[in-house]
């Protein structure tokens, strides 16, 4: 699972849609929360090793903070968004 933190300015750029139609892959939104400033969106994606890494290289060439969640979600749910520093 990975954790992606958008930007304010990518908030609404259809980046997942593009992950499905660009990469042999297939994200998975295992919860979210956005602001008017940030989202925040922990995701698994489905697929071949090399693809995911592709698409994880193309969200973080558009802007988006990407890191592997080891463990999957928070067991205490997903904290409200902070600003990127």
């Amino acid at each position: 699972m990975i954790c992606a933190t958008f930007p304010k300015k990518m908030i609404g750029e259809p980046l997942l849609y593009n992950l499905g139609r660009d990469f042999e892959i297939v994200p998975n939104i295992r919860g979210a929360t956005i602001s008017e400033e940030i989202g925040l969106v922990y995701l698994e994606l489905e697929g071949s090793e090399e693809e995911i890494e592709k698409a994880v290289a193309f969200l973080a060439e558009s802007g988006v903070k990407v890191k592997t969640v080891p463990g999957g979600m928070p067991a205490d749910g997903l904290p409200p968004p902070a600003p990127i520093s």
